[in-house]
């Protein structure tokens, strides 16, 4: 009985060792992102604001060459004060400039944050779901792999269609 008992034991515990072994799975964000068609609305948001930027850009850009412009078309007797004050005004406006490209960059950054933040979120999410539906142990970005072995899943499609993607 006892010989049994442990023949029994050994035969199991090699099964439980394999059901309990980790799984991993692999899976590429960017292109579960790429397909979604919430990323594109936020690429167009930040396109629009882009171009509203650019425009008022060329306004400044504009401004500064006729200040220039103005600068250059003073005659050799026009006292020095005038051209001093002409060419003090230039250089404000050239620093306006610089400030407005920062504060443009700082802006379109932090709307890009915001933007993908829930995109990101919601691929979290279904990352994590797909990875307990599978009882995955790590599922890791995808990104370069220097070795995957056979028993390492991708999962980006069950992710995408987790998200409703094709």
């Amino acid at each position: 009985m006892i010989k049994k008992f442990l023949l029994a034991i050994f035969v199991a515990l090699p099964m439980l060792a394999v059901a309990q072994a980790p799984k991993f799975g692999v899976v590429n964000t960017q292109v579960i992102i790429e397909a979604m068609p919430e990323v594109k609305a936020a690429q167009e948001k930040i396109t629009e604001s882009s171009k509203k930027y650019e425009d008022e850009f060329k306004k400044l850009q504009e401004e500064m060459e006729k200040k220039f412009g103005e600068y250059q078309a003073l005659a050799a007797d026009t006292p020095e004060s005038i051209k001093e004050r002409r060419m003090q005004e230039i250089q404000e406006l050239d620093q306006k400039m610089q400030q407005f490209r920062a504060t443009v960059s700082q802006d379109l950054s932090r709307q890009q944050e915001t933007l993908m933040a829930p995109i990101q979120e919601k691929v979290r999410q279904a990352i994590n779901t797909v990875g307990k539906e599978n009882s995955m142990t790590f599922i890791f970005e995808n990104i370069l792999p220097v070795y995957t072995g056979t028993d390492v899943q991708d999962v980006t499609a069950k992710v995408k269609a987790k998200l409703g993607l094709q």
